[in-house]
């Protein structure tokens, strides 16, 4: 693309926000849903840059400056897909094989299954999302699928730093905003479908559109779809991703599935895994607690085969994956032999998947600690709590990441899904007792938090750990503090 009139500066950087802008840099200058990043085009100019990108509208919101200063105008029907475009131009580089993973559940530790899976192989690798950059190369993260610049600035790094493979978490913000619009995949899985970010895409439909651009839009047509069979909305994906002619490579339990998950058995510390790949039968043992983490693992088996390894290899290399953190971990053990964990669960579908799975290795009750988020999807409160009360045998509901809301209301809202449900606001408080309750044969799930540090209430972000939080209870009641 053009500037207006065949202005061609050149470009030192790229910026989207106007205090990081310096002398040369292209400013891009996007429509927002608080405020058009035009209105901050004068600023830009002020610090030397020398280039702008918009659209239409932010063009006329800054007419007057532009004609000021006489920068060269980029103005684009899709400014987002523009920048990401220009990023990827920009920092010229990524590793070799990228993969993408999208879907309600599951990316983060599909995507670090993957991760592990070329490790085990020997190729250096990364996985990019939720939990930041890890792997051979490591960075903190900001959002699950980071702004194009930040992203292709860290994928060129990766790649000079030598790493050739890497995984990546697709968000639906992120596929929305066209951050990995210039993101050359080999492959390209989906996990599942449920009730997430209504709050921001409005309905289900703009949801699962938003989901479906990674292969409608992202991946190339020579590129393969590798798709949770056993999802009903996958279907639907399926029709559209075959009419572009891409392979599609089917995970599930199913018959149609090339990747099929025959049968599984569970005990205390993980499970045995039956599968077929292409009719042969394979059986592994995974070191993974919860059935789901199975679909997982085979989903990041066949992003790794579909990004060229040998499947007997990827196979071979299934009983070294280890937990995610945060995802199903395993946070301490009471001296009575009962177990806590601590998952990401953040969805009714998602508390629901974690308690069903987590069932089989108990033998005694499942105990559970859920909340909801403040300044979230509201309708999913309710069904939060009635998740918990429906697969769990003890409920406690306490405070997630309130944000700007009364705590009050959102426990109020989640307790009309498990009225028989204890409401402790502390969440410190709600973990002691969760493990105090515990008896021998128990397993007590700590769901919503995962990985993260901190929780938010109002504009603070206070530190808390789930994982340090479990520990903590556990020696408190177990006699293991001074």
């Amino acid at each position: 693309m053009q500037a207006r009139g065949g202005a061609a500066p050149v470009i030192t950087g790229i910026s989207v926000d106007s205090r990081t802008v310096k002398p040369g840099h292209l400013f891009a200058a996007l429509p927002g849903s608080q405020a058009h990043g035009a209105t901050f085009i004068q600023y830009a100019l002020r610090m030397g840059a020398v280039a702008v990108l918009t659209d239409a509208k932010g063009a006329q919101i800054a007419a007057a400056e532009i004609a000021e200063h006489a920068p060269a105008v980029v103005i684009a029907e899709d400014p987002r897909g523009v920048l990401a475009g220009a990023a990827a131009l920009f920092f010229g580089g990524q590793p070799e094989t990228m993969v993408a993973i999208t879907g309600t559940n599951g990316k983060t530790s599909v995507a670090s299954f993957t991760r592990q899976l070329w490790e085990v192989l020997g190729l250096s690798a990364a996985n990019i999302g939720t939990t930041g950059v890890e792997g051979a190369f490591s960075a903190p993260g900001v959002h699950t699928t980071p702004e194009p610049i930040t992203l292709h600035r860290v994928l060129s790094d990766m790649a000079r730093a030598g790493v050739t493979h890497a995984a990546m978490e697709a968000s639906s913000h992120g596929l929305d905003q066209r951050r990995m619009d210039a993101v050359h995949l080999a492959a390209a899985g989906f996990t599942n479908f449920t009730q997430d970010h209504l709050d921001y895409h409005g309905t289900f439909d703009a949801y699962f559109a938003a989901k479906s651009g990674l292969f409608m839009r992202v991946l190339s047509e020579n590129a393969v779809a590798v798709l949770n069979l056993d999802d009903p909305k996958v279907a639907t994906l399926v029709a559209q991703v075959e009419a572009r002619g891409q392979e599609v490579l089917g995970v599930g339990q199913g018959p149609d599935a090339r990747l099929r998950l025959r049968a599984q058995r569970f005990d205390a510390t993980g499970q045995e895994v039956l599968f077929d790949w292409q009719g042969a039968s394979h059986q592994v043992r995974l070191n993974l607690i919860g059935g789901f983490q199975a679909a997982n693992a085979l989903m990041a088996a066949a992003l790794v085969i579909a990004g060229g390894e040998p499947a007997a290899e990827v196979f071979a290399a299934l009983p070294k994956l280890g937990t995610v953190r945060g995802r199903m971990q395993k946070a301490a053990v009471r001296e009575n032999g009962a177990a806590v964990f601590v998952d990401y669960a953040h969805t009714p579908d998602a508390v629901e998947t974690a308690l069903r799975a987590l069932r089989p290795h108990v033998m005694g009750r499942i105990i559970a600690i859920v909340g909801a988020g403040g300044d979230r999807d509201t309708g999913k409160r309710p069904l939060m709590g009635a998740a918990a009360a429906a697969h769990a045998d003890v409920v406690f509901v306490t405070d997630d990441n309130p944000r700007s809301e009364d705590p009050a209301v959102i426990r109020a809202a989640v307790m009309k899904g498990a009225p028989e449900a204890t409401e402790v606001a502390d969440r410190a408080e709600a973990i002691l007792r969760g493990v105090d309750a515990l008896g021998p044969g128990d397993a007590l799930l700590i769901a919503g938090k995962g990985h993260e540090t901190g929780q938010i209430v109002g504009d603070d972000v206070l530190p808390f750990d789930d994982v340090e939080q479990a520990s903590v209870a556990v020696a408190a009641l177990d006699g293991g503090l001074a």
